[in-house]
């Protein structure tokens, strides 16, 4: 479909260029051409007004949390708890309670895999994930079962990139206690079908972790619905900044797991004896937390919320639809996983030119993608190759930079042949 088609056929549902116009970086050039910046399943940028709630905190509002009867303290206290007030309807939790803030992503895997897996794992259960998981959500589940003597099970995909359900349902059974599977898959953009997945888990007795890293800021979330236990979320790659991020759990499950880190705030009371915890959230957010992190957090939160994630997935959507278009249109491109539903995720490999040499000749006209393994070697190894370029959209994103994207892939290829 020709460039002037796609844009008088598909009207996105806001406006685009005001949209980018909130984002600084994108207003500079890369060696002279202007930013396209298709990195974002890596990480997001942020829009100004992120930027400048975390500077206006950070000079004026700045205050520890929790510790304090000082005004600066309450005041910094009231806010954290609004912004995981805010971060529980952004996923639509029963309570706020039921939100942990950590890290990130890989955090709070890590938090479920070692707190439940210390009260409830035990030698010869088993732990499910998939074949197309990032490392985050393969490595922890590997050192549990590694220090439980317990198995680690894989659910296989097909040749689209799509787990097999069939055999998923061959891997349940009576032993499995864990499944955890990623909402969307960083490396091929297939969006899994985690209420399937979770309803049959539960029918076993196991309980469910959604690695929602890459579907947070593509997707509309319902926690309740989708019926997992657990579901883990990144800000930086939700228009926020870096190092937070946060684990939803159901309370009842929360409740009965130990600590993951001990040491301030996430006690009731410590005698040289005893020492007795906190509920949650408090029990697992051991320390001073990423206060300024989670102000920024909570804007972004406001922000995608006022954009309308409904938006955001159905403009992304065309995007995606459009990329895949003018990708397959290229002679020596393959695109690694087509699955029948996808994120704005485009991964392809050219059989003439490594990944990281398609990165660095597409930077020369001013393009951001990712080349590599994506932190998902199973995922390279179950399609025969070493590592993909990776071209990922966000609605900030437009069609002329999709076509700019291939044009660059055409004229690498081009000095290659």
């Amino acid at each position: 479909m020709p460039e002037s088609d796609t844009l008088t056929t598909v009207k996105p549902p806001f406006d685009v260029d005001k949209i980018r116009a909130d984002f600084p970086v994108l207003s500079q050039k890369v060696h002279g051409k202007p930013l396209v910046y298709l990195d974002n399943a890596a990480t997001t940028q942020k829009p100004r007004r992120v930027i400048e709630k975390v500077r206006q905190f950070d000079s004026e509002e700045y205050g520890t949390v929790r510790r304090g009867s000082y005004k600066l303290s309450e005041h910094a206290t009231q806010m954290f708890e609004d912004v995981r007030q805010k971060v529980a309807g952004l996923f639509n939790a029963a309570d706020k309670k039921e939100i942990i803030f950590t890290s990130g992503t890989t955090q709070a895997i890590n938090l479920v895999a070692y707190s439940f897996g210390k009260a409830f794992v035990k030698e010869g259960d088993e732990i499910i994930i998939s074949n197309i998981e990032h490392h985050a959500n393969t490595v922890p589940w590997q050192v549990l079962c590694e220090d439980k003597g317990a198995h680690l099970k894989v659910i296989p995909v097909n040749d689209r990139g799509e787990l097999i359900m069939e055999e998923y349902k061959k891997l349940l059974s009576s032993k499995t206690r864990m499944v955890s599977v990623n909402h969307v898959s960083n490396a091929l953009g297939t969006v899994n079908p985690i209420k399937e997945i979770t309803r049959l888990a539960h029918e076993a007795g196991a309980k469910v972790l959604i690695d929602g890293a890459q579907s947070t800021p593509h997707l509309k979330i319902d926690v309740q619905d989708i019926d997992c236990d657990f579901y883990t979320f990144s800000g930086h790659k939700m228009y926020g900044p870096s190092g937070v991020g946060g684990l939803y759990g159901k309370y009842d499950v929360l409740k009965e797991m130990p600590p993951y880190v001990t040491g301030g705030d996430m006690i009731r009371q410590v005698t040289i004896e005893k020492t007795l915890y906190a509920d949650p959230p408090a029990r697992f957010e051991a320390g001073t937390p990423a206060i300024s992190q989670v102000m920024g957090l909570g804007e972004a939160v406001d922000y995608i919320q006022e954009i309308g994630l409904d938006k955001i997935a159905e403009y992304e959507h065309a995007l995606l639809e459009y990329g895949t278009r003018v990708l397959s249109e290229i002679d020596g491109l393959n695109i690694i996983g087509t699955a029948a539903h996808k994120a704005s995720i485009l991964s392809f490999h050219i059989d003439v030119i490594h990944p990281h040499d398609v990165v660095t000749l597409l930077d020369q006209d001013g393009i951001a993608v990712r080349g590599g393994h994506h932190c998902a070697q199973p995922t390279m190894q179950r399609f025969g190759v070493s590592a993909t370029t990776r071209a990922s959209a966000s609605f900030y994103n437009k069609f002329e930079e999709l076509d700019a994207l291939a044009a660059s892939v055409r004229r690498a290829i081009k000095l290659f042949s």
